[in-house]
């Protein structure tokens, strides 16, 4: 197993979007904008982020 890791910081607000997706950004452990977490390099958060990419901004 890789310990590769992603940064995925919050730039949108959640306003006005779908539960589904507000509960996708809370899964990736987001709360408020500007807020960045390192998370593991997995399949599952990267379909996470696929789901929520206008939301979120992706660093490697």
């Amino acid at each position: 197993m890789s310990d590769a890791k992603v940064r995925v910081t919050l730039v949108k607000g959640l306003a006005g979007t779908k539960q589904s997706h507000r509960d996708t950004v809370r899964g990736l452990g987001l709360k408020r904008r500007h807020q960045t977490v390192e998370l593991a390099d997995s399949a599952a958060v990267r379909g996470m982020i696929t789901k929520v990419h206008y939301l979120v901004r992706v660093e490697r």
